[in-house]
């Protein structure tokens, strides 16, 4: 079983920053992508940004330049820096990742509980 716990979220003024968390734990055996979600209140989950394992990186349109995703494989880790936010980036913000675990050849694909990230003045 893999757990990813996100952390890193609250409320910030707009224009502010803010770095995201999400730490993989568990019967990891790689993480082959890592991504992160948004779900704001009344709208469906869209996809922010994309790491591979080869440090590939994706970024919805409306994040781009604003946001940057990294990881740290040594610590199983992964990263969102939020910068210039905005109060359209109120949401909930999620990790998301797929993992090869030291259980089973499969690939298998977890989320964790979420952190709220709040853009207000």
């Amino acid at each position: 079983q893999v757990q990813l716990v996100e952390s890193g979220g609250g409320l910030v003024q707009p224009g502010g920053s803010l770095r995201l968390s999400c730490a993989a734990s568990g019967s990891i055996r790689s993480i082959r992508v890592s991504d992160w979600y948004r779900q704001a209140p009344g709208q469906q989950r869209e996809l922010v940004a994309r790491i591979s394992s080869a440090n590939t990186t994706t970024y919805a349109d409306s994040v781009k330049g604003r946001f940057t995703i990294s990881r740290d494989n040594a610590k199983n880790t992964v990263y969102l820096q939020i910068n210039s936010l905005k109060p359209e980036d109120t949401a909930v913000y999620y990790c998301h990742a797929v993992v090869a675990t030291t259980a089973a050849a499969n690939l298998y694909s977890y989320w964790g509980q979420g952190t709220q990230v709040t853009v207000s003045s």
